[in-house]
């Protein structure tokens, strides 16, 4: 690498003293017989000690050496002083790595030094436990449960713009409502045979899904003039379970219930292929479940052509004609269905298409976007990424922490926290192009990115659910369960992605302030971009978690609604991220709803939302904490003001409604803000809470087990309280008899005749305690008491209480005899 340096070394190049000793000690044992000039000379890579003015040695090579340094030359230490000046120049250009390793006094890669070869005291950052990516390997690939069949092709779809708006259906009245036929008077083209249910539940996982030959479901073509469309979705984040052939060019379609459950069929994903070109077909999903969705008021469905895309670079675009929703006309008893229908013309004759809910964003997709930051020499020194934990079927869930390294540690401590998190629900892929793009933003070069992470530390998880991303699930994770509903969960080997997200953040708020917790989600009923947030009941910090939305919408206007933002904490919702996260002290805890359809606002009203658009978004957030952080508090303060009139008209005009007149001078502030605010219109969160499906089968068969055991079971014991009542009942009948029996004068020796019969009855008492439970002092007390038969003492019995026991005095119980202590 170095010629002149080579050159040098081997005209002066002497043994150490370290391998000249190791010689003689090796082959004096028998140890070692080999030639001297086999031994790697580490000479080459050391420096000369031998003549060297500065290193004084006494005796020979084996012997003790008095090292003598030079206080005056302390970084020429390094340097022999018999090379050339040609020689240092050339070694100076030596990596530092390579040179602290060259050094005779150190050898450890793990202390950091200046330029001048200077140790400094800091460590090194450790190495990452885990390689997640490598330029020459490939990615890690996707795990499905078993039960899934995947089909071998990689499918890829590009990024395109649209260069024009693309605006909303306008319905026209006269769209035709086609009356649902089903198999018995139509032909299945297309259908999943092992589909796992509600009746089952997630055992193991693999890559590649099911073991076997992959068979194909389509139908098999008759010839070349066989127009019948050939369906799949097999696929990642794919979703068609079944469709049937009613006409030429008409198919009803059954999406696939989310994987261990029998619910929330929104979301769809599948290809069609041996399409014809101008001739009108007609799609129908018929099991949706929502009654609400935004094709009633213009969403159009994604249509994607691979012939558009290799030929002109055309991506996803909005089609569809004759689109309605409405109920299904079948009732078979169960919940009701409704039904998504449109028509479409391809675009070629033979082509591949793909129709699908909203741009589609896989884990693959967050993969190879994951990739490109490792292997970029500038993102990644400001970018680390970890393993936040692996999801039930294996699949790693990442965890970015962004930051720029802080110069001392006091600036380290002094930063501010934020946490964003993506796709708990996997259906909503709007919610992972927001976070590109606010990821776009923040490992940018722009100034403003770059001051971000001067101020605050950023902790990402992208990607929350990617078992239900990869096989194409709407809500839930492969517990069949709603992840969003279990943030309070214990249960870590359940829903391990959200107890370590909760945990991790637990651990943050123990080191610094968050300032911002948001979770990016998807919309399915409303248009425009709004936050879910939590109500302060702190009267300083009043109003204070609306600043963020209402500057946001501001900096977004055209796709930010303030006035569809909700602050209202609801029971239902307790389990939602926004509402635990707030609950553990994060102020600003929102929920980013995007939605599936459009603007309604500014000069994008009437228009579907693009990935760009989303990815816009992204910045705004970035450029929102620049100002909701502005040590100029102007900005804030007018938000505050303008919050507070806002407010004052939403009072009036629920006043108003109720038919009611108040002056709310002085007293307007002291209003609950939680009853002047309706309810969020989210998803019914009963629909997929509760156990998950694995451990609701075992509490079932626990509980019948219950149910034999009591069966067989004998008559119950009594309690305590039950069983002093019926021995003070059955002792006094005793009593009362004998003395009924027993001559006057006799009564001492009827008492003494009693005690035999009450200590045998003390004995089995306490017996039976011992058997139960230990015994506690009040009660040995008591049973002395009603020894004595005093019915009218109160006696104090000092105790012990376990937690969770009430006291009325911090010292003292008083138990009336024969009431059987607490």
């Amino acid at each position: 690498m170095f010629p002149a340096l080579e050159t040098e070394l081997k005209q002066q190049t002497l043994p150490d003293p370290y391998e000249d000793f190791m010689y003689h000690h090796l082959q004096y044992y028998g140890y070692f017989k080999a030639e001297r000039g086999s031994l790697p000379n580490s000479a080459t890579h050391q420096h000369v000690w031998k003549n060297n003015p500065r290193y004084l040695l006494s005796g020979s090579f084996g012997e003790t050496a008095d090292l003598i340094p030079d206080p005056l030359q302390k970084e020429k230490r390094l340097w022999p002083t018999c090379l050339s000046s040609t020689v240092h120049r050339q070694i100076e250009a030596v990596n530092r790595d390579s040179l602290m390793l060259s050094s005779p006094l150190l050898k450890s890669r793990q202390l950091l030094h200046d330029d001048l070869g200077e140790v400094n005291a800091r460590p090194r950052e450790p190495r990452d436990l885990f390689a997640f990516f490598s330029s020459s390997e490939p990615l890690q690939a996707p795990r499905w449960p078993i039960e899934c069949e995947v089909i071998k092709e990689n499918i890829h779809h590009i990024e395109w713009v649209p260069p024009q708006p693309e605006y909303f259906y306008q319905p026209t009245g006269n769209e035709k409502l086609p009356e649902i036929v089903g198999e018995e008077k139509g032909t299945v083209v297309y259908q999943l045979d092992s589909v796992p249910s509600e009746d089952s539940y997630f055992t193991s996982s693999r890559v590649g899904g099911k073991r076997g030959i992959i068979k194909e479901l389509a139908v098999t073509l008759q010839g070349p003039e066989d127009n019948t469309l050939l369906f799949e979705s097999r696929f990642e984040s794919g979703n068609l379970q079944k469709a049937v052939r009613v006409n030429t060019y008409e198919y009803e379609l059954t999406l696939r219930t989310d994987l261990y459950t029998n619910k929330h069929t929104q979301w769809f994903y599948f290809r069609v292929q041996n399409t014809r070109k101008d001739v009108t077909y007609r799609f129908t999903i018929v099991n949706l479940l929502k009654p609400k969705s935004l094709y009633t008021i213009g969403m159009k469905p994604l249509m994607y052509s691979q012939l558009d895309a290799s030929t002109h670079s055309i991506g996803w675009r909005r089609e569809g004609d004759e689109i309605r929703y409405y109920r299904n006309n079948t009732d078979d008893g169960q919940q009701p269905f409704y039904c998504l229908t449109w028509t479409i013309q391809f675009p070629h004759d033979q082509d591949t298409c793909f129709f699908a809910h909203f741009y589609p964003y896989t884990y693959t997709d967050l993969q190879c976007f994951l990739l490109s930051v490792a292997n970029s020499p500038v993102q990644s020194q400001f970018c680390k990424l970890r393993t936040l934990c692996r999801s039930l079927a294996g699949n790693t869930i990442y965890l970015l922490t962004i930051t720029n390294p802080a110069r001392t540690p006091q600036e380290a401590a002094a930063k501010k926290a934020v946490v964003l998190t993506a796709r708990v629900h996997p259906g909503e892929s709007n919610g992972s192009w927001i976070m590109k793009g606010f990821l776009d933003f923040i490992l940018s070069n722009s100034p403003d990115a770059q001051l971000l992470r001067d101020i605050f530390i950023f902790k990402v998880v992208p990607m929350l659910n990617p078992d239900g991303v990869i096989v194409g699930n709407y809500r839930c994770s492969l517990a069949g369960r709603d992840l969003n509903r279990h943030y309070k969960t214990i249960l870590k080997e359940s829903f391990p992605c959200i107890w370590h997200t909760r945990n991790m953040i637990k651990r943050l708020l123990e080191e610094r302030e968050v300032l911002l917790y948001c979770d990016f989600h998807g919309h399915s009923r409303k248009n425009n971009i709004f936050l879910y947030g939590c109500n302060n009941n702190d009267r300083k910090f009043w109003l204070h978690e609306r600043v963020f939305p209402l500057m946001l919408s501001k900096n977004a206007p055209d796709k930010f609604s303030f006035h569809s933002c909700n602050f209202k904490v609801q029971k239902c919702k307790e389990g939602t991220g926004r509402v635990v996260m707030w609950r553990m002290g994060i102020l600003n805890s929102y929920t980013m709803e995007s939605t599936f359809g459009g603007s309604t606002l500014g000069n994008k009203r009437d228009t579907h939302f693009t990935p760009e658009d989303l990815k816009s978004l992204g910045y705004h957030v970035c450029d929102t904490l620049l100002d909701f952080c502005d040590p100029d508090r102007t900005k804030f303060m007018q938000c505050l003001a303008e919050l507070k009139e806002l407010l004052q008209q939403e009072i009036h005009k629920k006043f108003n409604e109720l038919g009611q007149d108040m002056d709310l001078e002085g007293s307007w502030s002291d209003i609950s803000l939680s009853d002047i605010e309706s309810s969020t219109s989210g998803s019914d969160s009963s629909l997929s809470d509760g156990l998950p499906v694995h451990l609701l089968n075992t509490a079932d068969e626990l509980n019948q087990k219950k149910k034999m055991y009591k069966k067989k079971r004998r008559k119950p014991l009594q309690s305590r309280k039950q069983r002093n009542k019926q021995y003070q009942k059955s002792n006094l009948m005793q009593e009362s008899k004998l003395t009924e029996d027993a001559p006057e004068g006799a009564g001492f020796a009827s008492t003494l005749q009693k005690q035999p019969a009450f200590f045998k009855n003390s004995e089995n008492t306490s017996s039976s305690m011992m058997k139960n439970e230990k015994p506690r002092l009040n009660e040995v007390v008591f049973l002395f008491l009603t020894f004595c038969h005093t019915d009218s003492l109160i006696f104090p019995i000092s105790t012990s209480l376990s937690e969770g026991e009430e006291c009325n005095s911090p010292h003292s119980h008083s138990v009336p005899l024969g009431a059987g202590g607490h």
